[in-house]
């Protein structure tokens, strides 16, 4: 049985109370806790030195990677030997 004239949970009045509820709520959090907010970003900033240093160095070759043959070097390896 298929019942195609029920809506959904979001279009029901429950729905959007929980919705409105939810607006206002968030909308008083963000408000009243600004200060807490920004005074995390320091130390955010701090926390992404690290793992940007991780992700970014992925590409400079460190690791020991070796050519498969008939690929030409570049102009480092051939440096380094």
């Amino acid at each position: 049985m298929e019942h195609p004239d029920l809506p959904s949970f979001w279009r029901s009045p429950a729905g959007l109370t929980l919705l409105v509820a939810v607006a206002v709520g968030g909308f008083y959090l963000v408000t009243e806790h600004t200060a807490h907010l920004l005074g995390v970003l320091p130390y955010l900033l701090v926390l992404a030195c690290p793992l940007m240093h991780v992700f970014m160095h992925r590409g400079h070759g460190h690791g020991g990677h070796r050519h498969q043959q008939g690929q030409p070097r570049s102009s480092d390896e051939q440096r380094r030997q």
